[in-house]
């Protein structure tokens, strides 16, 4: 390998947990071939020398270099498990704060905790006096201002979105599809690198962070794990991607007997009245 694709290799895994094997070499020349022209460099070697020091040049880098595949209720079980298995418990367990925050980490354009306030909102009835706040964070700026615009294309609106959401949380406009007021005012987008501290966004009761890990080192992987431990609630969830698991990485999560979509934390207090996986939110508001 050349000793520039060695030197991006270590700055994305420093800067964003990124782990680049020597086969993504066209990735490398596909997605950073524009950035490397549009600062008038000559090749690789020197941007790599560059992003040293230029810290806007580095974040271009970044954010080229990021995955942003996503689409509205993306392989559906852990929305449906939010829905019908998480929401219910934490309805029980925070009768009295009547409170609950959710986490979308690496949220790119906004479709997951976008999917995430939808449910909300056709629960709203029976969660009435409840508040729920979703943070969704992300690496990249750019694909974070989509996210807040809330407008998607024709094919990106469609995909994984049932029509019946379609029509009543988003409005045309012109080619593309805007989603509506009321589901944006749900969700505070803010900027954040999962291997920088993110102890300031507070605690949670719930986690998404689906479909990222994935593409992290083992020891940022770990990392991140152990860190995300700290900031979710002894009895909150944890919900990771359907490729991903906590085996060999972090000690600080298992497997809920109810649900294989779900982790939750070891420190997780014994329930005397455990609720039946799939009740009803209305079930979980008179189970008192």
């Amino acid at each position: 390998m050349s000793n520039a694709f060695v030197g991006l290799q270590a700055f994305l895994l420093k800067s964003s947990g990124l782990s680049l094997d020597k086969e993504k070499k066209y990735l490398v020349e596909a997605r950073l071939t524009p950035v490397i022209e549009q600062a008038g460099l000559s090749d690789l070697g020197e941007l790599v020398t560059m992003i040293e020091t230029d810290k806007a040049l580095a974040k271009k880098v970044i954010e080229a270099m990021t995955v942003n595949e996503t689409f509205f209720f993306r392989d559906r079980q852990p929305f449906d498990g939010f829905r019908n298995f998480i929401l219910p418990e934490l309805i029980k367990q925070r009768m009295r704060q009547r409170k609950i925050r959710v986490w979308s980490a690496a949220c790119s354009t906004g479709q997951e905790p976008y999917s995430l306030a939808m449910i909300l909102d056709e629960e709203a009835r029976a969660m009435a006096g409840w508040t729920v706040d979703i943070v969704a964070t992300d690496i990249a700026e750019t694909v974070l201002k989509k996210a807040r615009d809330g407008i998607y294309t024709h094919f990106e609106a469609q995909r994984g979105l049932p029509a019946q959401h379609l029509v009543r949380h988003f409005v045309k406009r012109k080619d593309n599809w805007v989603i509506n007021q009321n589901i944006r005012s749900r969700v505070d987008f803010r900027q954040q690198n999962l291997m920088a501290d993110f102890s300031q966004l507070g605690v949670f009761d719930v986690i998404f962070c689906r479909n990222v890990l994935i593409y992290f080192a083992p020891d940022q992987k770990r990392d991140v794990l152990n860190r995300m431990a700290q900031r979710l609630a002894p009895d909150g969830y944890l919900v990771l991607g359907a490729a991903e698991s906590v085996i060999g990485y972090s000690s600080e999560f298992k497997p809920h007997s109810d649900n294989r979509v779900v982790l939750t934390r070891r420190s997780a207090p014994a329930q005397a009245e455990p609720l039946r996986a799939g009740a009803s939110l209305e079930q979980a508001r008179s189970a008192k």
